[in-house]
């Protein structure tokens, strides 16, 4: 073998990001000659690339040592700070600390002006920048002066990114996205480094996300998709490219193909240590298969993303929801809400928290959960967030008996859907809007929003929402009966056996209401037990209607 000339070939192949090339060629190379450190960090980055994470960290610590052994010593602090981050961001903290810490031994011994302290300061911002944004965004400013006044574009872009995103936890969330879309120009260029730019893409994409910013996810997913698809053998941030797709289907109804993005991510995903980011990707396809009422695939799925770390709820929540376990559902959404501090993170639970403390009775926790979120919404104004929030209020004003109030959330809730292209989360809206409408008396239109929630449901295939439309099925009132249409919802549901709590559940009240709909009922048929009232309903005709066929 002529090693020299493998090693420019090797080196040639990275120049045009043929990275399996460039691995296959250099490390081929590697073993007839040891490579010199320049091109062992060829080597590691190209393995990286190819999700070979330990080849990866194994080269990155030789060009380390390399680097000391030539005395070059700000190489080999950029080659500790290599070795810590994707330590750092699988989880393993004490190894990828304990390289941080050698770095910045090396340049407090050495008293090294360079660059690379701008870097060793990136990892202490992240650490703090969810506990602490404040102290997060002052290092983060630390490190973009020193990479301006060393004119590294790199870590300019990292720090800026990371400066957004310290000012989105502290609040700032206008200051902080315009940082963000600023490191995403300096991504788009082309001119960073294949892992940064990776990295930032995925950093910014995720806040995106959890600021409910629908419209900059989708842009930036697609930019992402596109240089993804120029690198085909890319492992690690294809995998998070294929999961933030799958979100942006799945919000506009296209669940298989969702499924589908989901799968392929955790395919490429299972190989590599990222165990995190494996837990997405089945967090992702458990939570599709719970709305396709595919319940075994999903709490395995939920199972295994649990197993890599990822957080299970608020999905696995909602899927026991959805199989009538309200009580377990309740208990797991209270703790997962306790445990949880920040007010993005706590912005996703608060919604799953309201629905399911409504289906539990708990009318006064669900009030607290909308007023929380409304509160968050109406401060990040992000337009799937309003609908959220819009969405929620009105489901608690039906339960509170505020039907007037009820109807004008939810139409605002159901003009965003719309907006934003969001055909299942309408569907939802719309079943509420049909049972507010039915309670105003405008039985005409109730059958309509009904009757449009049913047909979305069905060609999504959303199985357990079917179903629940199907028990809230309501009937005009008999001519001879003196109930009212609510009265005649409740008896249907009393025929079926589901006692206070369900039936509250089900038609979004609370179980005083329903208790005082029993009385009525009860006291207008001359009825004096649960199984009379059952018999009537039969009797009458009154169990197995449906009104939005």
């Amino acid at each position: 073998m002529d090693v020299a000339a493998e090693v420019e070939r090797g080196r040639d192949a990275f120049a045009h990001q043929a990275w399996s090339d460039a691995y296959a060629v250099l490390s081929g190379a590697d073993r007839a000659e040891p490579l010199g450190p320049d091109d062992l960090v060829r080597l590691a980055t190209a393995a990286y690339l190819v999700g070979r994470d330990a080849e990866s960290g194994a080269a990155t610590e030789r060009a380390h040592h390399a680097y000391l052994g030539l005395g070059e010593t700000a190489h080999a602090v950029r080659c500790a700070f290599w070795t810590a981050m994707p330590l750092l961001l699988r989880g393993e903290t004490a190894r990828g600390g304990g390289w941080l810490a050698r770095a910045r031994r090396l340049l407090d011994d050495g008293r090294l002006d360079c660059v690379e302290r701008g870097y060793v300061l990136f990892p202490q911002g992240l650490r703090l920048v969810h506990k602490d944004p404040r102290a997060a965004h002052a290092l983060f400013g630390e490190a973009a002066a020193i990479g301006d006044r060393f004119g590294d574009e790199d870590l300019v872009t990292l720090a800026r990114h990371g400066q957004g995103r310290a000012l989105v936890y502290a609040g700032e969330t206008a200051a902080g996205t315009a940082l963000l879309d600023e490191a995403m120009v300096e991504v788009s260029s082309g001119r960073l480094s294949p892992l940064v730019t990776g990295l930032v893409y995925c950093s910014v994409i995720e806040a995106c996300e959890e600021l409910f910013d629908l419209r900059r996810a989708q842009e930036w997913t697609a930019a992402l998709s596109h240089w993804c698809a120029a690198q085909p053998d890319l492992v690690p941030y294809r995998g998070s490219c294929l999961i933030h797709r799958s979100h942006v289907l799945q919000t506009h109804g296209a669940w298989p193909d969702a499924l589908d993005e989901a799968r392929r991510a955790r395919e490429r995903l299972a190989a590599t240590p990222g165990r995190g980011v494996l837990g997405m990707a089945l967090y992702q396809e458990a939570d599709l298969h719970r709305v396709r009422g595919a319940f075994d695939r999903s709490e395995e799925a939920f199972r295994q993303a649990g197993e890599c770390g990822h957080r299970v709820q608020p999905g696995l929540a909602l899927m026991w929801l959805a199989q009538g376990r309200v009580g377990a559902a309740a208990a797991a959404i209270r703790s997962a809400l306790e445990e949880t501090p920040d007010r993005l993170r706590r912005a996703r639970l608060l919604a799953p928290y309201a629905e399911i403390m409504l289906a539990a009775g708990d009318v006064p926790a669900a009030r607290e959960a909308a007023d929380e979120l409304t509160g968050t919404a109406d401060e990040l104004d992000a337009p799937l967030l309003r609908a959220v929030a819009a969405h929620v209020r009105g489901a608690v004003l039906l339960a509170e008996g505020e039907v007037g109030e009820a109807l004008d959330a939810l139409l605002v809730a159901d003009g965003i859907w719309g907006e934003i292209e969001a055909p299942y989360d309408r569907a939802r809206t719309r079943v509420l809007l049909g049972l507010a409408r039915r309670r105003l008396g405008d039985a005409g239109t109730a059958h309509l929003e009904l009757a449009a929630a049913r047909k979305a449901f069905r060609e999504l295939g959303a199985v357990p929402d079917l179903a629940r439309l199907d028990s809230l099925a309501g009937v005009a009132p008999g001519a001879d009966t003196g109930l009212s249409p609510r009265e005649i919802e409740v008896l249907r549901l009393v025929a079926t056996g589901r006692t206070n709590q369900a039936i509250a559940a089900d038609l979004v009240l609370s179980e005083k209401t329903v208790a005082r709909h029993l009385s009525n009922i009860f006291g207008k048929l001359g009825l004096s037990s649960r199984a009379a009232a059952t018999a009537y309903a039969y009797e009458h005709d009154l169990v197995g209607r449906r009104w939005a066929e």
